[in-house]
C-alpha cells in the first residue's frame, strides 16, 4: 500500500496527539527511569513517537521578529506534533513556573494552542506531565 503523501495525510487533533505522546513518554520512562539526560530522553522519544506513526517535527528553530528585525533562531522547540502539539522535554528536580512559561511562548509563537511539558526526573511520569493551554479548550 503507497504511504500518504503529506498533503493528504489527516493530522489530529491537540488532544488525540497529546494522549498519543503521553503514551509514548510513558514507554520511554518505564524503560528508562528518572536521572537520564534530556537528550538522551529526547532521542528515545523521538524513537517512540516516529515508531508509532506520528508525523513528528524535531528541534524547530523559532524565529522572533523584534523591532523590525527578525532573529531566525532565537528559540528551539523539542517536538512540535501532528502539527498542533508543542512537547517540551524537561529533566529537572521539580518544574519552575518559568518552564511553563516557555512553552506559552512556544505556543504564541507558532499560533498552536496546546503544549505538554514533560519532566521525565520524576518517580512516576504522570507527576511530571504538565498541559499548557494558550486558548479556549473548545478548540483542543
Amino acid at each position: 500500500m503507497p504511504a500518504k503523501s503529506e498533503a493528504n495525510r489527516r493530522y489530529m487533533r491537540p488532544n488525540e496527539a497529546s494522549h498519543a505522546v503521553i503514551g509514548c513518554a510513558l514507554k520511554v520512562h518505564s524503560a528508562l527511569g528518572p536521572g537520564m539526560l534530556e537528550s538522551t530522553i529526547g532521542a528515545c522519544l523521538f524513537y517512540e513517537l516516529t515508531t508509532c506513526g506520528l508525523h513528528v517535527q524535531h528541534q524547530v528553530r523559532l524565529p522572533v521578529l523584534y523591532k523590525g528585525v527578525q532573529r531566525p533562531n532565537a528559540y528551539r522547540v523539542d517536538f512540535i506534533i501532528e502539527k498542533c502539539l508543542v512537547v517540551e522535554v524537561k529533566c529537572v528536580e521539580k518544574l519552575l513556573p518559568v518552564h511553563k512559561a516557555q512553552v506559552l511562548a512556544y505556543l504564541k509563537l507558532t499560533g498552536l494552542k496546546l503544549g505538554l511539558l514533560l519532566n521525565f526526573n520524576v518517580p512516576h511520569l504522570r507527576q511530571g506531565i504538565k498541559r499548557v493551554i494558550n486558548g479556549p479548550e473548545s478548540e483542543l
